[in-house]
C-alpha cells in the first residue's frame, strides 16, 4: 500500500527511526481501523522486492517494520530474506490470523476480537499489544494473556478516537496490574508523518 521512513510511534520500540512497509489486504476489518484504505489490494500497488530494497537503501535506519492491513496475508519469506541480506532488523505487527512466513527479529502480536488469532502466536510473540476501546477489553486482554506461553512485553493502547476517555482508564488499570504497560501513539500526538 505504502512505504515510508518515519519514527515508530507506539509499542515497545516507540521513538526509534524506522522504515515502514505497509502491505495492502486485511480480512480482520476492525470497525475502528485508522487505515481502512489498506484493506483492499489493487494490482497497481505491487512492487518488486528489488524496488522495495533499493528504496530502503536510501535511509540510514537498520529497522524495518512490516505492517498492514494484515501483512501475513502475504508470504513474506522472499522479502524478509532480502531485507536480512541488507543487515536490517525486521519487525512485524500482526493480528496473528495467518501463519507466519518470513524471518523476524520482533513480532508484535495485536489480536483483535473481529477474527480469532492462530495459536502459534501465543508461543512466538515478543510483544502482546491489546487495543482498548471499551471497558470489557481489559478482561479480554487478561483472557489472551492466560494463553501466552512465553514472556512478551505486555502493552495496552487506547483506540485512537477514544484515547481521551480510555487512556485514564488504562493508567488506573496498569497501576493495579503492573505487568502491563501503556503505549501512546506518539506519532499522532506529535503529528509525525
Amino acid at each position: 500500500m505504502e512505504s515510508f521512513y518515519s519514527i515508530q510511534g507506539e509499542g515497545t520500540h516507540s521513538g526509534k527511526p524506522s522504515y515502514f512497509i505497509r502491505l495492502a489486504g486485511c480480512d480482520v476489518n476492525c470497525d475502528w481501523c485508522d487505515v481502512k484504505d489498506s484493506w483492499e489490494i489493487d494490482s497497481s500497488q505491487y512492487k518488486s522486492i528489488d524496488e522495495i530494497t533499493n528504496e530502503i537503501k536510501k535511509f540510514s535506519t537498520d529497522l524495518v517494520i512490516i505492517t498492514g492491513g494484515e501483512p501475513l496475508m502475504h508470504n513474506l519469506t522472499d522479502l524478509t530474506s532480502a531485507l536480512k541480506k541488507l543487515g536490517k532488523k525486521i519487525h512485524i505487527e500482526t493480528s496473528g490470523t495467518h501463519p507466519v512466513s518470513g524471518y523476524f527479529d520482533w513480532i508484535c502480536f495485536s489480536p483483535k476480537k473481529f477474527k480469532k488469532p492462530l495459536d502459534e502466536f501465543f508461543k512466538i510473540s515478543n510483544e502482546l499489544k491489546i487495543i482498548i476501546s471499551k471497558d470489557s477489553d481489559f478482561s479480554w486482554a487478561e483472557y489472551l494473556l492466560r494463553q501466552i506461553k512465553n514472556k512478551p512485553e505486555l502493552i495496552l493502547q487506547a483506540e485512537w478516537s477514544k484515547s481521551d476517555i480510555i487512556n485514564p482508564k488504562i493508567l488506573d488499570y496498569i497501576k493495579l496490574n503492573p505487568k502491563w504497560r501503556i503505549s501512546l501513539q506518539t506519532h499522532k500526538y506529535l503529528h509525525v508523518e
